[in-house]
């Protein structure tokens, strides 16, 4: 099979993904996942099938103008492919504020609208190839007056949490399409719900904890953020806290999770979600490192929550890497 990418040919073996191709060949794509979750690798088809599996987990209106997520796509013919470039919207950073000695807030501004819901992530680009996937932590009001807004672990020397911390407002990027399947549907206003994340994945779950709310959602609600440690906490407790309801109560419940006090985040949320179905069955939200949104769905399930009501967004290794 061959695979044309800038202008020149490449050879693809059998059953190897147009990802794999090109980096045996020495050409590098941006790739945080690999498995088609992040969107970082995604390819526009000029000519040719890239083959279905590359498509299964597009938008249908992405789908169908040709794009592909190359870590996924195993070609059934020659094909000819391009990079996304037009899939990332230009945007401007507007501020920055430190929520902790290493968590950073940022703000954007798309040049033109960029739709999601509260809950989704998208991959930002600063060039150079440098490509990162983030949850959004707002909503889409509040995105539309103020900016995207992104809560950013900063590690040494990271590639883009690193140029993050330093650049000024007026620096440019670019974003993404907004994916991911963890939001807030309604059509259930009185259901429990449970939603739990480790780190900055508190920040999404706070967006769609308020758009539950401001989409009439009445039942209980409790968020648990989980840490290492009492000063990883940041300031997820005021994200969440604050809304009452008319009754005076207040509308979300926040406890943290710590390890360090051996506190397990599988057991926190088995015990919420045991007093949460005392009256109705609850939905599941959980967002955070992979090691702790396996623990948590697996923990939940065995407590008996069918995997259907369980919502995931897993941040990959890439997304913590900087």
């Amino acid at each position: 099979m061959l695979l044309t990418f800038g202008g020149r040919g490449y050879e693809l073996r059998a059953g190897e993904s147009v990802l794999e191709g090109l980096a045996r060949h020495g050409v590098g794509l941006p790739a945080a996942c690999r498995a088609g979750v992040c969107h970082s690798c995604l390819l526009r088809a000029e000519s040719g099938d890239p083959g279905e599996a590359g498509r299964d987990r597009l938008k249908a209106t992405l789908a169908a103008s040709g794009y592909f997520l190359a870590c996924l796509a195993r070609p059934v013919t020659d094909v000819t492919v391009a990079p996304a470039a037009d899939v990332f919207t230009p945007a401007t950073l507007l501020r920055r504020k430190w929520l902790a000695p290493d968590v950073l807030a940022v703000w954007l501004r798309p040049r033109r609208l960029v739709p999601f819901r509260a809950g989704q992530h998208v991959t930002l680009d600063r060039g150079c190839g440098v490509i990162r996937p983030y949850s959004i932590a707002n909503r889409p009001a509040e995105a539309a007056r103020a900016g995207l807004e992104f809560h950013v672990r900063v590690y040494p020397g990271g590639a883009m949490s690193g140029w993050l911390a330093a650049a000024r407002p007026g620096a440019k990027l670019g974003v993404g399409v907004p994916t991911g399947e963890c939001f807030y549907l309604p059509g259930d206003p009185a259901a429990p719900l449970l939603l739990a994340g480790t780190g900055t994945g508190i920040a999404p779950l706070a967006a769609i904890a308020h758009d539950a709310l401001a989409q009439g959602h009445h039942g209980p609600a409790v968020v648990i953020q989980g840490a290492a440690e009492p000063a990883r906490l940041y300031a997820a407790g005021p994200l969440v806290r604050g809304h009452v309801r008319h009754d005076g109560r207040p509308a979300v419940r926040w406890r943290s999770c710590v390890r360090s006090r051996g506190e397990d985040i599988g057991d926190v949320v088995v015990a919420e979600y045991a007093a949460l179905t005392e009256t109705a069955a609850a939905r599941a939200y959980l967002c955070g490192g992979a090691g702790s949104v396996a623990r948590m769905r697996r923990a939940l399930f065995l407590a008996g929550m069918p995997l259907r009501s369980i919502q995931a967004d897993e941040f990959v290794a890439a997304r913590t890497a900087g």
